[in-house]
């Protein structure tokens, strides 16, 4: 038996108003959409070519967390692609859990810094690595390389969502919690040491306030 499908006509406003269009984004994102396709009225379509005439605006662009993070780095992953040269593409950054004394994983970070940047964080990362991973650190993530919690960046994050790949908040009934397209903000924090980094009970209570987009239907 051959299956039926239905097509429908997609949804649209015609609008010259950016808070008009910012609803409208805000709605299909709370129904399950990646994001809108804004056009002009007047504008043709070019297949291959860039520009201003057909937009993409997706959730990636719109995060809902508006608070920075400072998080601890507990080790790095070598690199790939263009980034095999400097022998590091990614690090794994964790919260600080004042119960426990220990540094719990929540992102891994590839994005936010220069070239010259990750050869100068790899030569620091160095001179603490571990051959084990360290005492205080939780994670089951396992980077090429572990290395002693000491320098703490501030990122931004578009969100705080759960993953069962991360120990930051993670308990026996509930994932932990993970940065989606987390970035580094800025350069290492020399007037902070691992302890003074963002904690996991801050982290649950961001994920509790950040921005909900309630779910309307459209047209109301």
């Amino acid at each position: 038996m051959k299956k039926s499908f239905v097509m429908r006509e997609s949804e649209r406003i015609i609008t010259g108003d950016p808070k008009e269009l910012e609803d409208y984004f805000e709605q299909s994102i709370a129904l399950g959409s990646e994001g809108i396709m804004a056009k002009r009225l007047d504008a043709p379509y070019e297949a291959g070519k860039r520009g201003f005439n057909w937009i993409k605006l997706k959730r990636s662009y719109k995060g809902e967390l508006t608070d920075t993070i400072d998080i601890v780095i507990i080790g790095y992953f070598k690199g790939k692609g263009m980034r095999a040269k400097f022998g590091i593409g990614a690090l794994l950054g964790a919260v600080y859990d004042d119960k426990s004394d220990t540094f719990k994983s929540i992102a891994k970070i590839g994005s936010g810094i220069t070239e010259e940047q990750w050869v100068e964080i790899r030569k620091l990362l160095d001179k603490s690595k571990s051959d084990k991973k360290p005492v205080r650190v939780d994670t089951e993530l396992k980077p090429d390389v572990f290395v002693v919690p000491k320098y703490v960046f501030t990122v931004l994050a578009d969100e705080i969502t759960l993953s069962p790949m991360h120990s930051a908040g993670r308990t026996e009934s509930k994932p932990g919690f993970a940065l989606r397209f987390p970035r580094i903000k800025s350069w290492i924090r020399e007037d902070k040491k691992p302890e003074d980094a963002t904690t996991v009970k801050e982290i649950d209570e961001m994920f509790k306030m950040q921005k909900r987009v309630k779910a309307v239907s459209f047209g109301k």
